[in-house]
């Protein structure tokens, strides 16, 4: 495919939207780990722009999925959180200052073997998450201990977030729950508030460097967003009726060999 001639349809990404945002919605997740190999394959995007778009695309399944998920999260639940919390967008936000710069530094070749690495690992861990519990103990609760912990730990997901154009939840979810003891429902509302000022900055990161085209918001970021939201919200209903821990085996997989069939292919 050509690297100057992405497929630009607003159809397309709608529909490609759906399934995506289902698949996300079924796991827990915004499914932008799936979206990057489809925007670099099937829409042709360099992939620089497309990481930039994925951004995008994430920041608004990101918006609904907060509508959403406050009503199931307690506001005091929330608080007891917010130091770790605050560490932890100290962190990300520098990440994904970080993450533009780095991806611009290096070359496409090397930037594509970065995101297939990092596309295989996510991968792993949605397999290994399928085998573990969704609670336990976590650090213990000192601050002095807590606050480093969660501001490394930031710090390496806001570089993930801005390098693949991801919310970051599939990492952040598990850092709340097995680093600091949060249940999963409440890890779940608070990787969107760790992940929403992340996105912002890596997003405004990528449109300084003028990763973002005058047509992208009609032809890609709204349809495409748009489906998301709906696959996500059907993906919702749909989880008491599916094995969701089949699905995280299975789509793990999936992730793994198209990230290597697509951007193996890609540097070659």
């Amino acid at each position: 495919m050509s690297e100057e001639s992405p497929r630009e349809s607003a159809a397309l990404a709608a529909l490609t939207g759906a399934p995506v945002g289902l698949l996300g919605g079924l796991i827990g997740l915004g499914g932008a780990e799936f979206r990057l190999p489809l925007l670099r394959a099937l829409f042709a995007y360099p992939v620089r722009r497309a990481v930039a778009l994925n951004l995008a695309v994430s920041l608004v399944t990101l918006i609904a999925s907060l509508a959403i998920r406050l009503r199931f999260s307690s506001a005091g639940a929330i608080a007891g959180m917010a130091p770790v919390l605050g560490a932890m967008v100290a962190g990300s936000v520098s990440g994904a200052w970080i993450g533009p710069s780095l991806a611009h530094r290096i070359s496409a070749a090397s930037l594509e073997r970065t995101i297939l690495w990092l596309l295989v690992a996510i991968g792993l861990l949605l397999i290994a998450d399928a085998f573990l519990p969704h609670r336990a103990a976590g650090l213990a609760d000192t601050l002095a201990l807590r606050l480093p912990v969660a501001l490394a730990l930031g710090l390496g997901i806001g570089l993930v977030s801005s390098l693949l154009g991801v919310a970051g939840g599939e990492l952040i979810i598990p850092s709340l729950v097995f680093g600091f003891g949060a249940d999963i429902v409440l890890a779940g509302t608070c990787a969107v508030l760790v992940s929403l000022p992340t996105v912002m900055v890596g997003i405004g990161r990528y449109a300084a460097r003028g990763a973002y085209l005058g047509r992208d918001l009609a032809v890609l970021v709204a349809p495409m967003g748009a489906g998301s939201v709906a696959g996500a919200l059907l993906g919702g209903l749909l989880v008491p009726y599916l094995p969701t821990s089949a699905l995280k085996l299975v789509l793990g997989a999936i992730l793994i060999v198209s990230a290597i069939r697509i951007f193996r292919h890609t540097r070659s």
